[in-house]
């Protein structure tokens, strides 16, 4: 249980999410002579996931399948 829910919501995705993918992102050469780093890859992640009371238009394209239109 989080915060007394049964189920898990955007904010609580966004708040685990740099520390459950940070060990598991491994950036390439290429990211790396860029400067790229593994949290820059979350936070450009965590963007994309809409706010808790945005989900009506069922979120960003990247989320929707092709049967849902």
């Amino acid at each position: 249980m989080l915060k007394g829910r049964y189920f898990a919501n955007c904010e609580d995705v966004r708040a685990v999410a740099p520390p459950v993918l940070r060990h598991r992102i491994i950036t390439n050469f290429n990211a790396e002579a860029e400067g790229i780093r593994p949290d820059d890859i979350i936070a450009r992640l965590t963007e994309v996931i809409p706010e808790s009371g945005d989900q009506k238009g069922g979120g960003p394209e990247v989320f929707r399948t092709a049967e849902a239109g």
